[in-house]
């Protein structure tokens, strides 16, 4: 099967970007194709360009397997697993924990595939089309790249919708006793439910910034906002912080939070648990006039796209506002974004822009951004979705 590209429209490929959008399409040779299944994208000209999966629901129509013209087959993925594998081990993720992202998309040549090892465990999220043709093989493979015998699906994330998927979770190979696990960071440990927890159970992209951020609060107040199972908060009472107030607006996640707080034996009553509305909060707090040494806001994503972020630049603004105004001077914010419609120099500027309104001087001592399990393809920007500012408030 052969897709045609309009004049021009071969540009982003040249630069081995991976997604053809269907604008950029001319004609399709067989219409009637199965969706996933392999094509071949060529120039108005009729050049080979690159092969990839067909995707005709969506409005990202096909992306890019290979750049090269060789067969895409169950070799093929299996080249794909053994060089992801590689660069985990060359990066050395493994050091300060045993929960960490082995397959992370289009940065490791498999666009639709996420998938993360907790222990001995295997999670796997299909996205595409494409990933969701080669599911049965890929958790094949898996099984025998790794030797881990175990995988669960968490097939259930809305872009799904998007390529006519309906969501889809389960054991995928194996058989799970219990799917809430323990997992090792740090020296630290965190209870992750892979059945119902965010992503595939527990946002393993932030587990150096948890590190790094627990360094900083020593001898502080801390709040930390939207903090679901407390991994900023754990860090930072590891790190013997004044004291912690942490706030979600989910009970089943504060509950969580405790539990890991007894897992590992840190002081309990330096820690307050607070379930609400962290918008809200932000701004009652300051109307009584409190502050802290240390704020943390890892919101969730407000901006998935582009077409999103003008919203989410007004939510962002807003809650680091109220975070430089509850911060005593030389207090700390950590601020993060992991919108992909919210790009690094944007998420600054906005930043910028909250320090001004607020009417206090800042100053950037630290970017943070995702961990190496989380690489990011130079030919494809959109994999550096985490911002992370560490400022100093003047």
């Amino acid at each position: 099967m052969k897709i045609t590209l309009n004049p021009g429209r071969e540009k982003s490929l040249l630069r081995r970007h991976p997604w053809i959008f269907a604008s950029a399409i001319k004609s399709v040779d067989a219409p009637s194709a199965a969706s996933g299944s392999t094509v071949d994208l060529l120039s108005s000209e009729g050049n080979f360009l690159a092969r990839a999966s067909y995707s005709p629901a969506s409005q990202i129509r096909a992306r890019v397997w290979t750049f090269n013209d060789e067969p895409v087959d169950k070799e093929f993925f299996r080249k794909k697993i053994r060089a992801a594998i590689v660069l985990r081990q060359m990066s050395k993720v493994e050091s300060p924990t045993n929960a960490y992202r082995l397959i992370h998309g289009e940065s490791d040549g498999l666009p639709g595939f996420v998938v993360d090892q907790y222990k001995d465990i295997l999670v796997l999220q299909s996205t595409t089309a494409g990933s969701e043709f080669w599911k049965e093989s890929v958790a094949d493979l898996l099984v025998e790249e790794t030797g881990i015998q175990t995988i669960y699906e968490r097939s259930d994330v809305d872009v799904r919708e998007l390529e006519g998927l309906k969501p889809v979770t389960g054991i995928l190979r194996g058989t799970i006793s219990d799917l809430r696990l323990t997992i090792d960071e740090y020296g630290l440990k965190f209870q992750v439910d892979i059945e119902h927890g965010h992503k595939t159970g527990f946002y393993l992209d932030q587990s150096a910034n948890r590190h790094r951020v627990g360094e900083f609060s020593k001898d502080r107040e801390v709040l930390n906002c939207f903090c679901y199972t407390g991994g900023f908060s754990i860090h930072a009472l590891a790190n013997r912080a004044k004291s912690v107030l942490s706030v979600d607006s989910s009970a089943d996640a504060l509950a969580l939070l405790e539990e890991n707080i007894a897992l590992n034996r840190v002081p309990a009553d330096r820690h307050t648990s607070l379930e609400g509305d962290v918008f809200q909060l932000l701004r009652k707090f300051r109307d009584e006039n409190r502050s802290f040494d240390m704020i943390i806001l890892d919101p969730p994503k407000f901006a998935p796209t582009a077409a999103h972020a003008e919203k989410a630049s007004r939510a962002y603004k807003d809650i680091n506002l109220l975070a430089f105004k509850l911060l005593r001077r030389g207090g700390i914010l950590v601020t993060f974004s992991c919108s992909g419609g919210i790009d690094a120099a944007l998420f600054q500027k906005i930043v910028a822009s909250a320090a001004l309104d607020a009417g206090v001087d800042a100053a950037i001592i630290e970017h943070l951004s995702q961990g190496s399990d989380h690489p990011v393809s130079l030919h494809f920007p959109e994999g550096a979705y985490l911002k992370g500012l560490v400022c100093v408030k003047g």
